[in-house]
């Protein structure tokens, strides 16, 4: 098995808290916030072509759900980093970095980030961010092969990186059972 090593991640987190997106406050979001041991909704947006992306579609992974926005310094620093752990894992690990701004945003991104290879969501919609209860970035989840929630990181820093990649780690070394 593949296992992440926390030097190999070491850009994956920096010491940046977001505050709260417009329209939903940070009470009201880590009160419809799936937790641990949750199955993980389903839908998280659409791609560039509006196809719906859901979960099914990376069965049997570990799943790495990351909330960004183009004028979020740090999320812009964190793809790379979740990417080259999706690469060290081996397609065993899908990471979908899932946008939150507007069409023409989500799409000028989306392009500039083809060269980097991830699978790039847009949730315009909202239904994704009410979904998993996101209510300001940075905002990561990990969903483990069997379907439900393992690890939801809010406003996390450097000092969590450790903690994230022992999840990521245990998540692939669980087994993969239907949630």
């Amino acid at each position: 098995m593949t296992k992440l090593s926390r030097r190999s991640a070491s850009g994956l987190i920096a010491s940046v808290l977001a505050g709260p997106l417009a329209g939903v406050s940070a009470g009201e979001a880590a009160a419809k916030r799936p937790g641990v041991g949750d199955p993980a909704p389903g839908s998280v947006g659409f791609d560039l072509e509006g196809n719906p992306v859901t979960l099914d579609a990376y069965a049997g992974k570990v799943i790495v759900l990351s909330f960004w926005a183009t004028w979020c310094t740090y999320c812009r620093q964190e793809l790379p980093q979740l990417k080259g752990a999706q690469d060290l894992a081996g397609g065993k690990l899908q990471v979908l970095a899932i946008n939150i701004e507007e069409r023409v945003a989500f799409r000028r991104a989306a392009h500039a980030l083809a060269p980097l290879g991830l699978t790039v969501v847009h949730d315009g919609d909202r239904r994704a961010r009410d979904a998993y209860g996101v209510g300001g970035i940075p905002h990561l989840v990990i969903i483990g092969r069997d379907g439900r929630i393992a690890a939801v990181h809010v406003g996390y820093g450097e000092s969590s990186l450790g903690g994230i990649i022992d999840e990521m780690n245990h998540a692939l070394s669980a087994p993969a059972s239907p949630a």
